[in-house]
């Protein structure tokens, strides 16, 4: 049996609820399945043996499985599209900052970053994966994978059109990911239950509030 824990690096944030494969490298070559739990951790009851760890369709490690094995990811949203600090691709960043705005300050890493009173980033290239967990615990929300793949889909649609989505091809999206039910506005909302993922979500993934938004 081996023990494998994912955490994230720096923040030492476990990766919770994560699907984790082993792809064996023995002559089987079988596929094992499991899930990391709330502590990031998962086991699997197997003799020592060599492969791949894949967490969430991605390869992280590649070796010995035996007794216990910390992986510490740099990113949560790794992709080859996605950019994991500032801006999104096609944005102009910048201060969005106006006479007599309300702003507030949250601490992320030991530094303050500038939101506005609802806490949507008043300078878009401070956007940080650290920054969204923090926005996200003062708003009471624990992210977990669910929330980091919908943050990623926002990042990504906003780098490929250079507008926020829309919440029609929000549902499409996870409908076609996720299935029908978890896929549904309802179980969005759930999700990000201060104003869904149009703008829950697009407040923590560093993105201005959609037109028409008060």
């Amino acid at each position: 049996m081996f023990e494998l824990q994912v955490t994230m690096k720096y923040s030492g944030i476990p990766f919770k609820r994560s699907f984790v494969e082993l792809h064996l490298d023995d002559k089987s070559k079988s596929v094992i399945k499991g899930t990391t739990d709330r502590e990031g951790k998962t086991s699997f009851d197997i003799p020592p043996v060599s492969g791949k760890i894949i967490i969430d369709g991605i390869s992280r490690y590649h070796g010995r499985l035996e007794g216990k094995i910390h992986i510490e990811l740099f990113s949560l949203t790794d992709s080859e599209n996605v950019q994991s600090r500032g801006a999104p691709g096609g944005s102009k960043g910048g201060s969005t900052a106006y006479p007599n705005m309300q702003t507030r300050k949250i601490m992320v890493n030991d530094f303050e970053i500038l939101t506005d009173s609802e806490g949507y980033l008043v300078n878009l290239d401070d956007w940080s994966e650290d920054f969204a967990v923090a926005e996200a615990a003062h708003e009471g929300l624990d992210l977990e994978s669910e929330h980091w793949e919908i943050i990623r889909f926002l990042r990504d649609y906003y780098e490929k059109h250079h507008v926020q989505a829309h919440i029609r091809d929000i549902v499409q999206h996870f409908k076609k990911t996720w299935g029908k039910d978890k896929g549904s506005n309802r179980y969005l909302h759930d999700l990000f239950p201060h104003g869904g993922p149009q703008k829950q979500g697009n407040r923590l993934a560093g993105l201005l509030r959609v037109k028409g938004e008060h």
